[in-house]
């Protein structure tokens, strides 16, 4: 069982989940206005958890035959066997529910809306099937986080949370095409769909940058709208030069460095960013 349960964290690379959960943190800090409830943070991070552990075990079921065709993901759990599809099922269900329980602990619209969450999580995993806009429906589906922590902690919609979830959604998709460069030449083979397969890979640097510069206007704008102050346009530079750094070091003829763009740097971008936004808000 413990073999499993290590198996499935691999499977779902359950780290990852800093790239959402710390926008989900600034979120409900922002809505608090200061220290938020125990109880709401503590019920909004199992919904975080919940979601996207739904997510990525249903992306691998989903992927399973495309994966095991690729020699970059054929090792991952299902196509090598080392996991059964009925043994992810039943991981992606408990998840499911996770984040509906949470919900329900939260409030009634967190509640009615968790549906549509998981409808939307979930479909990310058929997109690139049919539109190169997949890297925006999974920038989509991070979004959802810091508006649904919101909700969780306010019971309705605001410009700023909206605001947030943008950010989200273009800094996730500029990050996930440079990620899809990676597989131009095995996704163009195979008829899959993603930026770079219709435009190339110079070109989807180039978008990905574009929305990474949106991201970072944004995220000026939620300063001047949320009345933040030195610390949290601080933390905006910092991330600011990330992103540059990220580009900098990824080539069109060079894509070594990918991986280091992919979740090093990324994963800093979530931390910093909560942590300043955070300080801001308590001093």
């Amino acid at each position: 069982m413990i073999r499993k349960i290590q198996i499935i964290l691999g499977m779902i690379k359950f780290g990852h989940t800093i790239f959402a959960l710390p926008f989900a943190v600034m979120s409900t800090f922002l809505a608090s206005k200061g220290i938020p409830k125990l109880d709401k943070i503590s019920w909004i991070i199992v919904a975080m958890v919940g979601a996207r552990s739904c997510a990525m075990s249903f992306n691998r079921i989903a992927d399973a035959e495309i994966d095991a065709g690729n020699p970059r993901t054929a090792m991952r759990a299902i196509p090598s066997g080392n996991l059964k599809k009925w043994e992810a099922w039943i991981f992606t269900i408990i998840s499911a529910n996770l984040l509906v329980l949470a919900a329900f602990k939260l409030n009634p619209l967190a509640f009615a809306l968790s549906p549509l969450a998981l409808i939307v999580i979930m479909l990310y995993s058929y997109t690139k099937r049919f539109t190169s806009l997949a890297h925006l429906w999974l920038g989509l589906s991070l979004a959802i986080s810091p508006i649904g922590a919101w909700i969780a902690i306010k019971g309705q919609f605001e410009i700023l949370p909206i605001l947030l979830g943008l950010a989200v959604m273009f800094w996730t998709a500029g990050f996930d095409i440079i990620y899809a460069c990676q597989d131009f030449e095995f996704d163009r083979r195979k008829g899959l769909h993603s930026i770079p397969v219709k435009l190339g890979i110079r070109m989807s640097l180039w978008i990905s940058s574009g929305m990474h510069t949106l991201t970072v206007y944004i995220l000026i704008s939620i300063g001047v709208i949320g009345e933040l102050g030195l610390i949290y346009l601080t933390g905006v530079g910092i991330v600011m030069t990330i992103l540059i750094y990220e580009h900098v070091i990824v080539k069109p003829d060079d894509l070594s460095r990918v991986n280091l763009a992919f979740f090093t740097l990324n994963g800093m971008v979530s931390l910093i960013l909560m942590v300043l936004s955070i300080m801001d808000l308590l001093i």
